[in-house]
């Protein structure tokens, strides 16, 4: 028969649980940062030139493609893709409200 085991006091339950030490709430992982993009607001000299050179010759015009490709801003990207429809240059694909899909401006009787 194994030797009896003495019940502690209530007391002696109360100290021996305040001193195990704070139990710490679990830490949970850290999402990882992501790097926010600095993309340009408004055309600068080299970029607006390089979005008359490149853009006429991509198959595919979307905004999304053009913040990608010269790191602007998506409101300066739709603005962009106006005033290229407007002067010819690109021909719209397709309309929807969340995505205008346009392609190069070919077979254009100038």
């Amino acid at each position: 028969m194994p030797p009896k085991v003495q019940q502690k006091s209530k007391e002696q339950k109360a100290a021996a649980a305040m001193a195990g030490g704070k139990s710490r709430k679990k830490k949970w992982s850290k999402n990882k940062a992501r790097d926010k993009i600095l993309n340009e607001v408004l055309f600068k000299e080299p970029t607006y030139e390089r979005m008359m050179n490149e853009v006429p010759k991509m198959k595919l015009v979307t905004t999304s493609a053009l913040v990608e490709r010269l790191k602007i801003n998506g409101s300066l990207a739709r603005a962009a893709i106006r005033e290229l429809e407007e002067k010819g240059v690109i021909r719209r694909v397709s309309h929807h409200s969340a995505q205008l899909v346009y392609t190069r401006a070919t077979n254009t009787e100038a």
